[in-house]
């Protein structure tokens, strides 16, 4: 692109010069004739014997010699225009790249930044939508409205140890869904049976397994349960209640762990069993057994959570007055330490199954404490854990 210009520039440069050239010639000539004629007027005048035939050439000679002088001078300063004119043009032009670089970069530049502020949009908009899908499933199990196309098993039983027991002598049984009505409950109500794991006979009360289903509830949603059973769930104190208060019955609790590794633990405490609302749901526990340690009991009398009422953030029992000291933290409310979540707290204890994650942290996992269970003298990193009961023989019942 810049050769042609430059021979274009070239030839103009020559045009305008042979103009002025011949311009110059001319003017010369005219010139040269006017001088010549007043030559041979004053030499008519003069003498005869004066010698003027050698003025006239002279004159001429010193035209062409200017004539040329001026056309170099004219050429060279023409180039240098011409020249300087080309470096000016190379300049504008560079400056004007950069000019529009700069001016596509800022604009990608916000592009980005507008798309990143779109795509922040749309993460606030779908956590938006999660929390209100999970607000109604919440309202669907409270209402007892089935949710999915399928229907649970319909085998009535007091709990699923009971069911277990009338239904397993004729045929086996799977794990589900099964609806039950404990003594002295006033409707019946689903609750998930482990048909599977150890002997059978299992309901499930409380299970974590991805840290989508979010534990930082008030007391309402912990007193009637929340959750999908299959998955992750809290059936519900008052729930749970029927279920260990009925006659002549006495309940294991098992607490099955799974650390991020995949190894498994567990804790069980016989003669499981929790008060009414008006104790707010004091837990009572027996005998322990497992590999997981005594996490409920601790090590120390203030680790104790046993004996303790329920706790969440808007009904406070966790025995913080007017504050208690928790790895080195001073905080009125256990709940509010572990991020909002309801428990059997006793300042605040070794133990909590329902821990969530912080709100500044990013992580899905659920935090999951059960302290007592260590390696390399450092607690277990829980991945996920399950509470179940299960009627066991007791020889003061016949």
């Amino acid at each position: 692109m810049r050769k042609p210009l430059a021979r274009n520039m070239e030839r103009l440069c020559f045009t305008v010069l042979l103009v002025s050239v011949l311009h110059e010639i001319q003017t010369s000539s005219i010139n040269s004739v006017d001088k010549s004629s007043s030559t041979v007027n004053k030499s008519g005048m003069a003498r005869a014997d004066y010698q003027g035939s050698n003025i006239k050439p002279k004159l001429v000679y010193s035209s062409k010699e200017n004539t040329s002088k001026k056309c170099v001078v004219s050429c060279e300063t023409s180039a240098n225009v011409l020249k300087q004119e080309k470096h000016t043009m190379c300049r504008n032009l560079q400056n004007s790249l950069v000019s529009y670089t700069r001016s596509t970069r800022k604009l990608i530049r916000n592009m980005m930044d507008e798309h990143q502020k779109s795509l922040e949009f749309l993460s606030n908009q779908v956590r938006e939508l999660m929390n209100k899908v999970q607000q109604l499933s919440t309202e669907v199990l409270r209402n007892n409205i089935e949710p999915f196309p399928h229907k649970p098993v319909q085998s009535h039983g007091r709990d699923c140890s009971d069911i277990k027991d009338t239904v397993d002598s004729f045929s086996k049984i799977p794990s589900g869904i099964y609806i039950i009505q404990p003594d002295g409950a006033d409707y019946p109500f689903e609750v998930f049976c482990e048909m599977d794991y150890m002997d059978g006979g299992w309901t499930v009360i409380q299970k974590r397994t991805d840290g989508l289903i979010d534990f930082k509830r008030v007391w309402s949603d912990y007193m009637d349960g929340f959750g999908h059973l299959p998955g992750e769930h809290w059936l519900g104190l008052r729930k749970i209640f029927h279920i260990v208060n009925q006659k002549n019955t006495n309940f294991l609790l098992h607490v099955a762990l799974v650390s991020q590794d995949d190894t498994s633990s567990y804790a069980s405490y016989d003669n499981f069993w929790i008060e009414d609302e008006t104790r707010f749901f004091k837990i009572h526990l027996g005998r322990y057994a497992g590999s997981a340690g005594d996490a409920f009991r601790g090590y120390r009398l203030e680790d104790n959570q046993n004996s303790m009422p329920f706790s969440t953030s808007d009904i406070d029992n966790d025995g913080c007055s007017p504050f208690c000291t928790f790895d080195g933290q001073a905080t009125e409310s256990c709940s509010t330490l572990n991020n909002l979540t309801g428990w059997w707290f006793n300042q605040c204890g070794m133990a909590n199954l329902n821990g969530g994650p912080m709100d500044v942290d990013l992580s899905t996992q659920p935090h999951i404490h059960w302290d007592t269970w260590t390696q390399n003298g450092l607690a277990v990193n829980i991945k996920s854990v399950a509470m179940k009961i299960k009627r066991i023989h007791n020889p003061f019942f016949n």
